[in-house]
């Protein structure tokens, strides 16, 4: 029996119901807590029952960080058995699938959240199906592949009225807080250039497609794995890591650090949707005289430009991959690392500066002696319980009750910005098809994109379009 209460059905409800009714039809449920269970015990009311979709690699320390709270990991998916080997260890007596349609449908009405760390094409579909069963969710970033599927997601987590969270942890960080603080006080006027720069990929890409074709593992069911992208023979060293390369899976650099490094300054400066968006691409050579042209997969390199309405002023924000950096800042001394060295954030404002590293780590004022000498109280509330267990207690709480670092409708706002960027990218191939490759001769050119972001829709370049939304493979429905 499922026990609905504001529109939401959830065994954690129903279970809470039973004891309370079980324990007022006898007096032989009414004992003092500590002989259940021991100091320290939490009865099964208070426990939240959760289900991993994508359980190694990242997904296998998702479900392990949940478990250190009032969390119970019994129900593993994943599509690679080998993959799935730790937490099916770690997690012995969870019941194991390969399917994800299969567990939410036989398991639904055991099963209070889902944890979602699959690649980047599928979590979309998978985090809409356990929100339509009223499930709370966890989606690792970037929240979803397409720009529409963002939106999609945002608009459910408020239809479902589930609790929904974001899998970039430096959200819940110390370091965002302490720029809002410094920001809000005036520290340094007001922003109006970002730099945020990655050394990734530090996996390939502006490669072609591998011409290699191989077997699958008998322990990957290949098929499962593709899910909503377009069939393709299995190829070796895609899985599990390198398909964060290519169009069809991942979202390249800027999918996998944008959400760890542009939420500070999307929070922070309180960013809504960018207005325009232009790019330069790295190229490749495929011998000493031609440049490569291999557009499913993302480019070596990049430099998105992202223009924002601000509060008081435009705000530009340069987003750099490849290695690429912006000029080292003045304030800093010859030996002082921007940023954490590879990767970081630059906030310039009409009074000074202020830098942090990924997750928002180490924010710094500039010169980093003012850091120090500051005197900005403390004014916004900090997560000391973390990112995973912040969800897990407002998941027990129940919708609305708490706040959180990372729900939809702040990650989906920001994702979809991510996303522009690599809209812009890939029109940019377009652009290059259209020329039949002329654009190879001229190294830097590139075209501004005007975004209408009510409608997501480019407006002055309509073949740009094409990559708001995808076209999901037969068996998996549209959203």
């Amino acid at each position: 029996m499922t026990v609905k209460k504001n529109g939401q059905a959830h065994a954690l409800t129903t279970r809470r119901k039973f004891l309370k009714n079980a324990a007022g039809a006898s007096a032989f449920f009414i004992v003092p807590r500590f002989v259940l269970g021991g100091k320290g015990y939490i009865p099964p009311s208070d426990r939240l029952i959760i289900a991993g979709i994508g359980v190694g690699g990242k997904g296998a320390s998702d479900i392990l960080e949940f478990s250190k709270g009032s969390a119970d990991i019994a129900y593993l998916c994943d599509v690679d058995d080998r993959r799935a080997a730790t937490s099916t260890g770690k997690f012995p007596k969870a019941k194991y699938y390969k399917d994800y349609r299969r567990m939410l449908d036989k398991e639904h009405k055991h099963i209070d959240a889902v944890s979602i760390s699959t690649p980047d094409h599928n979590h979309a579909v998978q985090a809409i199906a356990a929100m339509e069963l009223k499930k709370h969710v966890y989606v690792q970033k970037p929240l979803t592949h397409d720009i529409y599927e963002a939106r999609m997601l945002t608009a459910a987590a408020k239809k479902y009225k589930v609790v929904t969270q974001m899998g970039n942890q430096g959200a819940s960080g110390d370091g965002v807080r302490r720029l809002r603080e410094w920001y809000n006080s005036g520290s340094i006027g007001d922003v109006h250039t970002v730099y945020c720069f990655t050394n990734r990929p530090v996996w390939p890409q502006g490669i072609p497609w591998s011409s290699n074709k191989a077997s699958a593992p008998s322990e990957l069911d290949w098929d499962l794995w593709l899910g909503t992208a377009p069939y393709k023979d299995y190829v070796e060293k895609l899985v599990p890591f390198n398909w964060r390369g290519w169009w069809d899976y991942g979202t390249g650099a800027l999918g996998d650090m944008g959400c760890h490094l542009v939420e500070a300054p999307f929070r922070v400066l309180e960013l809504g949707y960018p207005t325009e968006v232009e790019c330069s691409v790295g190229s490749v050579y495929v011998d000493e005289f031609k440049r490569g042209y291999f557009p499913e997969s993302c480019p070596p390199s990049s430099h998105v430009i992202m223009k924002f309405k601000g509060k008081k002023n435009d705000i530009k924000l340069h987003w750099m991959d490849g290695g690429i950096q912006p000029e080292r800042m003045e304030e800093l001394l010859p030996n002082e690392v921007m940023g954490d060295g590879g990767n970081g954030a630059v906030f310039i404002g009409t009074k000074g500066k202020m830098m942090c590293g990924t997750y928002g780590s180490n924010p710094q004022l500039l010169p980093t002696t003012l850091t120090t000498q500051s005197t900005v109280a403390q004014t916004i509330a900090r997560v000391p319980e973390g990112h995973y267990l912040q969800w897990v207690n407002a998941c027990i709480a129940g919708y609305g009750k708490m706040e959180l670092s990372s729900p939809f409708d702040i990650a989906g706002p920001l994702t979809e910005t991510i996303l522009m960027g690599n809209l812009a990218i890939r029109s940019f191939d377009v652009r290059r098809l259209k020329t039949n490759g002329k654009d190879f001769e001229y190294p830097g050119r590139y075209i501004k994109l005007l975004w209408d972001g009510d409608n997501m829709k480019i407006t002055n370049f309509d073949e740009a379009n094409q990559f708001v939304k995808r076209q999901y493979r037969e068996g998996y429905k549209s959203l």
